[in-house]
């Protein structure tokens, strides 16, 4: 299999990713709740528009609707037979609709975690990780995809699973963590961390990163997190389009088009080449993004304050790479009746 992504980061600058899948699906009718991978077999046509609206919108890359396709995830539906068809599915419309775009668009096959905490803090030991992520990274290489996304870990021993299923099915890959507690990952990993674990690994990905998270403005400062440490392999920012508000029933993320625009730019800057939006993000800010990337001269690397500024203030005062011990976890007491 040719590696297109290679091939493209090789002769552009900066790439566009997609943006969300569950807030469009949700847009389009998904129920709280319910697997959004049986749509790539039940409502095929309907994702066929997702994938369709992200290419439109200028995405040169775009994820498959395979998040929880593996067995663990896909279990909790009664799907856990049904990986292999489900990934291969998804992968088989996106590889149609990248096809016909007119133009160089990869087809990324998503993995996300498996939902189960690794040994031996958990059940989950590594050999059976890597088979789970290996069946579902069969499916998506059969369906057509170009490389395999693994994304929102927080555990680096479930990435490094995730890594070994990559070089089983014989895939490039590309690999994300979400850096949601304090600037650290759930499992308490810095970006200097992760940045340092990547060029340990027998089968590197092409592109390592950050996606999800708090708040744009969050993300970024792991993005300079990853290249503080002098990093040469391609890095990936897709951060989530504002901050999560509740607002009549539903979660809306209050991060506007233009604001996106301002991220997009902030991100390449700050030294990301393959840039997405995450949750919230739909084709309307994905437009504005690739306008200013197009149109925004490249700038020097953005300070904390610039960030800040643009898009709004961090979540935690630090991100531990200057050394700050992580968030103590302390464990509420039952109040007594």
């Amino acid at each position: 299999m040719t590696d297109a992504l290679s091939t493209l980061l090789a002769e552009r600058p900066w790439i566009l990713a997609d943006g969300a899948t569950g807030t469009n699906l949700f847009n389009m009718g998904l129920a709280s709740g319910d697997a959004p991978e049986f749509w790539n077999v039940d409502r095929p046509a309907d994702i066929k528009t997702l994938y369709k609206g992200a290419v439109d919108a200028g995405s040169d890359l775009f994820l498959t609707n395979t998040f929880g396709g593996n067995a663990s995830r896909l279990k909790l539906h009664n799907g856990q037979d049904r990986v292999f068809e489900l990934n291969k599915a998804s992968a088989e419309i996106a590889r149609e609709v990248a096809d016909s775009a007119g133009r160089t668009v990869i087809v990324a096959g998503s993995i996300g975690p498996t939902g189960e905490i690794m040994a031996p803090m958990g059940a989950l030991t590594h050999e059976l990780a890597v088979e789970m992520f290996h069946e579902q990274a069969e499916g998506l290489k059969a369906g057509g995809a170009d490389v395999l996304w693994v994304e929102t870990i927080s555990a680096p021993e479930e990435y490094k699973a995730a890594a070994e299923a990559a070089l089983l099915a014989g895939m490039p890959w590309c690999g994300t963590m979400s850096f949601d507690t304090a600037g650290r990952t759930m499992m308490g990993l810095t970006s200097a961390a992760m940045a340092t674990m990547v060029e340990k690994l027998d089968h590197k990905p092409l592109a390592f990163g950050a996606n999800c998270g708090v708040g744009a403005s969050d993300l970024l400062r792991t993005v300079l997190g990853f290249a503080a440490q002098g990093t040469e392999r391609p890095v990936i920012a897709k951060g989530n389009a504002g901050i999560p508000k509740y607002h009549d029933g539903h979660i809306h993320y209050d991060g506007t088009p233009d604001l996106m625009a301002d991220y997009a730019v902030l991100a390449r800057d700050c030294g990301a080449t393959i840039i997405g939006g995450c949750c919230g993000t739909t084709p309307a800010h994905l437009e504005k993004m690739r306008e200013a990337l197009e149109t925004r001269p490249t700038g020097s690397r953005p300070t904390l304050d610039a960030i800040t500024s643009a898009l709004g203030a961090f979540s935690s005062a630090s991100d531990g790479t200057d050394g700050a011990a992580a968030p103590v976890r302390t464990r509420r007491r039952r109040a007594r009746s």
